[in-house]
């Protein structure tokens, strides 16, 4: 799945909202409130995550290991995507402002970045999004 992550500005912001600040947590996991349930659960519990777009780029993954009901004070029943707490930078990928979530089929989704590749020194997003186009990275 793809999602914008709507008022973050980096990678780090979104984990440092998911593990400090946000109240959407439950059993220890954080999950995602969306107002649409997928209809393809089965598919995405088989392995498949949600693909976080900061700033308009795409640049980081955690895996979907559940769905939750949740009823709004409102009434109103939405879903919750539960997701894993490790946070995987993917290759950075630019992708145009869209509403709500979109599947991603498994052939467009971006690789994840080896793990040691956090030590280098990192160029700034755009930058990136920009060696990627012209494949250069």
């Amino acid at each position: 799945m793809l999602k914008l992550s709507v008022g973050t500005e980096s990678v780090e912001n979104l984990i440092d909202w998911q593990r400090h600040r946000s109240r959407q947590v439950a059993d220890g996991a954080y999950y995602h409130i969306t107002r649409m349930w997928p209809k393809r659960t089965d598919e995405i519990l088989a392995g498949g995550s949600m693909y976080w777009v900061i700033n308009g780029l795409i640049q980081a993954r955690q895996q979907i290991t559940g769905f939750r009901e949740i009823i709004g004070e409102d009434g109103i029943r939405r879903c919750g995507i539960v997701l894993d707490g490790k946070v995987i930078r993917t290759e950075i990928v630019p992708k145009r402002p869209f509403q709500g979530w979109r599947y991603l089929p498994g052939a467009d989704a971006p690789r994840d970045l080896p793990e040691g590749r956090k030590a280098d020194a990192a160029l700034p997003p755009q930058l990136e999004a920009a060696l990627a186009e012209i494949g250069v990275r």
